[in-house]
């Protein structure tokens, strides 16, 4: 009984401080990752201090994290954390643990709420996987060196477009921070500023890009612009206990705001919703599988793991038609970008 009575009078002193008590969660990883990687980051750039040995135990902790502080950003972003009244806390994770985990201060939400969900994997999304063969590691290669040397860039003239200055002012700033950062902290300590700050941006922004991938590779080509149609979803995955139940995307791009405790019960409500649009769902898999499977064209594997909505019993010759009918290249950038992919993908 005591056992369970200490961390819940913590938690609900936590929720004191939050908009939704159901995120307390956010709360302690935030403080665990704090209390964990912050001390040993600095350390790292001790005078003497460093040793290479300490990289892979450095990265093994930081990678313990990173999926769930990556979800618990994504949350945060759409669902401020703290109250109004400690509103200054909610810079807490994106500027501060962020960049400890490769995501630079302030690029995360203007990319993701700023563009990605107003324009929906459609014409003007940067992140859009339309315009690529989707079981293509070519193609998945050329969309991610794409985001990493125009990805700034390009969501800058987006953002500047759309008169979303205060966003462009905020990624601009933290983007340029950064750099200085890391810059002036190569001459302190070259080593441990390419392991805590150069290595977690790299691997993050490959990770990201894989997720997006297998979160809209299988799009529909005559309704793109239905989440249903899309995006996937997947269930029943560890993914989901760890990540927030991320894996629910289809349902997410439906209302962006919808609190992660809800996501399992809207898919089960409208499980008779997400059948009559033809949504793809998978089961026990998640995004990175999905993308794994698809890179090395394993769709005997993907139909195992596909979950007939309607009840229906198809052959995995009918599943696999119909997944490969959904990552043929579809005309989704800019004209120019779109007619280069398409030639190369025919």
């Amino acid at each position: 009984m005591a056992a369970t009575a200490v961390p819940s009078r913590l938690d609900a002193w936590f929720a004191r401080f939050i908009n939704d008590p159901r995120d307390v969660p956010f709360v302690r990883l935030s403080l665990m990752a704090t209390l964990v990687m912050v001390p040993f980051a600095v350390m790292l750039f001790v005078p003497h201090v460093f040793r290479w040995w300490l990289a892979p135990v450095y990265w093994f902790c930081n990678f313990r994290f990173l999926d769930r502080f990556i979800l618990m950003l994504h949350n945060t972003s759409h669902r401020p954390l703290y109250t109004p009244r400690y509103r200054w806390l909610n810079s807490w994770i994106p500027w501060v643990l962020g960049p400890l985990f490769g995501e630079t201060p302030g690029s995360y939400f203007a990319h993701h709420i700023g563009m990605h969900h107003p324009e929906n994997n459609l014409a003007e999304d940067l992140s859009s996987t339309m315009a690529y063969r989707r079981d293509s590691a070519a193609h998945f290669l050329q969309y991610f060196g794409r985001f990493m040397w125009r990805g700034l860039v390009d969501l800058a003239v987006y953002l500047g477009r759309k008169n979303r200055a205060k966003m462009r002012q905020r990624l601009l700033l933290g983007e340029i921070s950064f750099v200085l950062v890391v810059t002036a902290l190569l001459f302190v300590e070259w080593r441990a500023t390419l392991v805590v700050f150069v290595g977690p941006v790299l691997l993050v922004r490959f990770l990201m890009m894989a997720g997006n991938w297998g979160q809209h590779a299988f799009v529909c080509a005559e309704q793109p612009e239905s989440p249903y149609r899309n995006s996937i979803t997947v269930i029943r995955c560890k993914y989901n206990e760890r990540c927030f139940n991320d894996g629910y995307h289809i349902g997410h791009h439906v209302k962006a705001t919808r609190h992660w405790t809800e996501m399992p019960g809207d898919f089960d409500a409208n499980v008779a919703e997400y059948a009559r649009n033809g949504a793809i769902v998978f089961s026990g898999i998640d995004f990175f599988g999905v993308w794994l499977l698809l890179m090395l064209k394993r769709y005997a594997s993907l139909a195992r793991h596909y979950v007939a909505l309607d009840g229906s019993t198809p052959s995995e010759a009918e599943i696999v038609a119909l997944l490969t009918s959904r990552t043929r290249p579809i005309a989704a950038l800019s004209e120019g970008d779109a007619r280069g992919v398409a030639a190369r993908a025919a």
